[in-house]
């Protein structure tokens, strides 16, 4: 229980404010829905978005570190990736990557 609470107060030290993923001005906002991944594995057999299983190994290739976690979201009305990445120093950075093209489209923190 400790240890899970430390990773928690790890990350939303080291997350980027709630403000930097709002729906407004085209930014991304963090999906929060308990639906969330039902759509998104819908939207992947369907062929509308690309899986997660592409997306990984991507930014594993042009970044070291290591995989955190990933949760879905918006930005300018498209669905998003957010993949929450450690990079080798011990940040946390999270890559912003459309769901659809698999283009990065940015990342937050670091």
């Amino acid at each position: 229980m400790m240890f899970r609470m430390a990773i928690a107060a790890l990350l939303l030290a080291t997350a980027a404010p709630a403000s930097a993923f709002a729906a407004q001005d085209g930014r991304p906002s963090l999906g929060a829905g308990r639906g969330d991944q039902d759509e998104a594995r819908a939207a992947v057999r369907a062929g509308r978005q690309i899986p997660l299983s592409r997306v990984i190994p991507m930014i594993a290739a042009r970044n070291k570190g290591a995989y955190l976690n990933t949760t879905t979201g918006d930005q300018g009305g498209r669905p998003v990736y957010l993949v929450q990445w450690r990079l080798p120093d011990g940040r946390v950075v999270v890559f912003i990557v459309d769901a659809e093209s698999g283009a990065m489209l940015g990342q937050q923190g670091g």
